[in-house]
């Protein structure tokens, strides 16, 4: 089992939550070590931006939980209503992501309530406010997020599982079982991987320097997340027209597959170039063959497309696959181009963050 630096921070914003609470002589520090626990953020700016909206729905929550208990009584029903109130208010708000925390704030308060109502109410407002603010000064001193170091190994890792699949299929040589089964993880890790890239993306830097080279980085792995996107659609297309290949002519076949392995190569190179494996504009020999491949596989398919002995319906099937490698190569050749210009432009601003991937 791995933890995360995110499960490291939530264990220290509740244990700090839980000393601060435990030092002003609460009775129940645990209400805010609770607090703290559903404050965490994944990112520094994400905790900046929430901050102000989560003691905004803690004082929402207060006062229509004390203004109930007041009016109503603290019966299981009232409780109910009061948390269908803010629910109801905060999806209208489209604050939905602070939803949680603004139920709890709302139960702890109207939860056996004693007959010195306002001062049982202050003393668990307090107390959740306290887990607010620990969590919200864990999330800006420790442990903050390496988006960038996080985005570059996920890309890699899931482009080596979806490159490995592609040489599989071309030569014939896998399992279909298996290849499903990793083809529904490759999907989740790409949606995941989007996730990440969003949180990244919303970051803001504090030097001006480096939020233009910041900005710089969010264009390159936005075009990094596209080639991968179209690399997996090739594989996804490949994998349900396995079967056609074995009908085209072995020159086309041999085209096809001689020009995958050299995008697959291509994209490769050009990822480990952004990690400084590779020299800047070393990659000039893969384009120069991705290019005259591209410029075979159009002519191949104007010269078989109009033969009589060739097989149309099975060009129509495989057509999407042709069409998809072409997509795939422009993909590759604008990736290799933002990485050279990353590099080539304002190097001194340019510098990337990427550590050794653990084993």
């Amino acid at each position: 089992m791995r933890l995360g630096a995110r499960i490291f921070k939530t264990g220290l914003s509740v244990t700090f939550a839980l000393y601060v609470a435990m030092w002003l002589n609460f009775e129940t520090p645990a209400f805010a070590g609770l607090a703290a626990f559903f404050t965490v953020q994944p990112s520094v700016y994400k905790s900046l931006t929430l901050i102000w909206d989560q003691i905004q729905a803690n004082i929402i929550s207060a006062v229509l939980a004390i203004t109930f208990v007041l009016a109503f009584g603290a019966e299981p029903f009232v409780i109910g209503a009061v948390v269908l109130l803010i629910i109801a208010i905060h999806i209208r708000w489209k604050k939905e992501a602070i939803i949680p925390l603004a139920v709890v704030t709302a139960i702890l308060i109207m939860g056996s309530p004693s007959d010195d109502f306002f001062n049982f109410a202050a003393d668990r407002f307090i107390l959740i406010m306290v887990g607010v603010f620990s969590a919200f000064a864990v999330n800006m001193v420790f442990l903050p997020p390496k988006h960038e170091n996080q985005l570059y190994h996920k890309v890699s890792g899931i482009n080596e599982e979806i490159i490995q699949w592609i040489r599989l299929i071309l030569h014939h040589e896998i399992d279909y079982g298996t290849l499903k089964e990793d083809q529904n993880k490759i999907r989740s890790s790409i949606v995941k991987l989007e996730t990440l890239y969003t949180l990244y993306k919303e970051e803001r830097s504090i030097f001006r320097r480096s939020e233009y080279s910041r900005m710089r980085k969010i264009v390159l792995f936005r075009q990094m997340i596209r080639a991968t996107r179209k690399a997996e659609d090739i594989l996804k297309s490949l994998a349900k027209h396995d079967h056609v290949t074995h009908q085209l002519p072995n020159e086309i076949e041999e085209i096809i597959r001689h020009q995958l392995d050299d995008l697959t190569n291509y994209h490769e190179r050009v990822i480990l170039k952004y990690a400084g494996k590779v020299r800047a504009h070393s990659t000039s020999e893969y384009y120069d063959e991705v290019m005259d491949g591209k410029k075979k596989l159009v002519q191949i398919f104007m010269t078989y497309q109009s033969d009589k002995e060739f097989d149309y319906e099975a060009w129509i099937h495989f057509l999407p696959v042709i069409a998809l490698v072409i997509e795939y190569s422009e993909e590759l050749e604008h990736m290799d181009r933002l990485v050279d210009g990353f590099f080539t432009f304002h190097t001194e601003d340019n510098e990337v963050d990427i550590d050794k991937k653990e084993l």
